[in-house]
């Protein structure tokens, strides 16, 4: 069984920075790209950033130049740090990762669990 799960959010002021991780494990032949996205109340789900296999990435309008997102390909694992933090950053932030499990031919999505950013002003 494969699970994604987070760590690393809490709350900060604004203008501080924090550091998520995101951790793939369980039975997994590959994983191909792997992101974050963001869910503030009453708003839809918005990309964050995403990385591919090979380190390619892609930021959200709101958050380029602020956030940087990167991965270790070696232990299924990818992060995202945040600086200059503002409180419209307040979110539940989500992982993914497009993966291939053991045993299966297709892959898909799989998400976490969620951790909470909360930005003071």
């Amino acid at each position: 069984q494969v699970q994604l799960v987070e760590s690393g959010g809490g709350l900060v002021q604004a203008g501080g920075s924090l550091r998520l991780s995101c951790a793939a494990s369980g039975n997994i032949f590959r994983i191909d790209a792997m992101g974050w996205h963001r869910q503030a109340p009453g708003k839809q789900r918005e990309l964050v950033a995403s990385i591919t296999y090979d380190g390619n990435t892609k930021y959200g309008d709101s958050v380029k130049g602020r956030f940087t997102i990167s991965r270790i390909n070696a232990k299924n694992t990818v992060y995202l740090q945040l600086n200059s933090l503002k409180p419209e950053d307040t979110a539940v932030y989500y992982c993914n990762a497009e993966l291939l499990p053991i045993g299966e031919w297709r892959g898909r999505d799989y998400w976490g669990q969620g951790t909470q950013v909360t930005v003071s002003s």
